[in-house]
């Protein structure tokens, strides 16, 4: 059978349904970022992610320990990257900047991740797969946009769209770097818990320091609303570890090129949760860019037999 024969097919249920838990993200982070800091927003979601994966991975633990021990640099960096810099950065930058200019730059992961994989790896950008890249940062355009395109000539660039862009380009290194390692050979449960184990190390300090030092300038009190805590398990839960085990999972199948690709899906599925759990209203201009980015993500990443006669 093709399905059984093809990684990507066999992957594919799996890459559409990633960018649904990272767009949660975006939904249910959007009130506890208001109510808590941004460090402290940041380590209680890997801390709770650790906790929900730890008892279903401890066969895997043990049988990748010596090589996960033996890349401890790799998982420092690499927890760096994701939860530091891509995790409470992001906060921060969400605070200084438009939800529109965050997605428009968060957008071009994927053109970043191929960027960089051409530029590490010598990977080859195929017309296609240029042709399916353009489609779909088109269809994200529209989206953000809101079928204006003339409103993209008033975004202007700031602090926080300089973070934004940091995360965007720490994230594509992360994809890369993920992919090209000897833990490509481990578990994903395994490396997944090993990243996400530096990432809350890394942040501690700074969420103590955020949360109990009153004199310091980015001094924000532990929330003490329970919705607020329920809201951080969520994205433990979906925008963490279902999130990232999903993505990490596509990257050791298909390369990160591809899994990258799926993150054009973000949009459109942030979209399809504000109508139905904020009761937004749809319009025109969602149908179109939902179809662009579609169109793009069957054409740059489709094997190529199905496009020969």
């Amino acid at each position: 059978m093709i399905a059984a024969q093809s990684p990507f097919l066999r992957t594919l249920p799996i890459l559409l349904v990633m960018p649904l838990f990272m767009s949660s993200n975006l939904v249910v982070g959007r009130a506890a970022v208001e109510a808590t800091g941004p460090f402290a927003l940041a380590f209680f979601r890997w801390l709770f992610a650790l906790i929900i994966l730890a008892p279903f991975i401890i066969g895997d633990l043990k049988r990748d320990w010596a090589l996960l021990l033996r890349n401890w640099g790799e998982l420092l960096f690499l927890g760096f990257l994701a939860m530091w810099i891509c995790g409470a950065l992001v906060y921060v930058g969400l605070a200084r900047t438009t939800a529109t200019n965050a997605t428009l730059i968060y957008s071009s992961a994927p053109v970043a991740i191929l960027f960089l994989d051409w530029l590490i790896n010598r990977r080859a950008i195929k017309l296609r797969e240029g042709i399916g890249i353009v489609a779909a940062l088109l269809g994200v355009t529209i989206i953000v946009a809101k079928g204006e395109l003339g409103a993209l000539l008033q975004l202007r660039l700031g602090g926080g769209d300089a973070l934004i862009v940091l995360a965007t380009v720490c994230w594509a290194l992360y994809s890369i770097r993920l992919k090209g390692s000897e833990l490509g050979s481990a578990a994903t449960t395994s490396v997944f818990f090993a990243v996400a184990s530096f990432g809350v190390v890394l942040l501690a300090p700074f969420m103590l320091y955020e949360a109990f030092v009153p004199t310091s300038a980015m001094h924000v009190p532990l929330p003490s609303s329970p919705s607020v805590w329920i809201s951080i398990s969520a994205l433990a839960l979906f925008a963490s570890v279902l999130a990232f085990l999903s993505y990490q999972y596509g990257i050791k199948q298909v390369g990160a090129s591809v899994a990258g690709l799926f993150m054009y899906l973000m949009p459109p599925y942030g979209v399809g949760m504000s109508l139905i759990f904020l009761e937004e209203q749809a319009h025109a201009y969602h149908l179109a860019g939902f179809a662009g980015v579609m169109i793009g993500l069957l054409l740059a990443t489709l094997p190529a037999r199905f496009f020969r006669h």
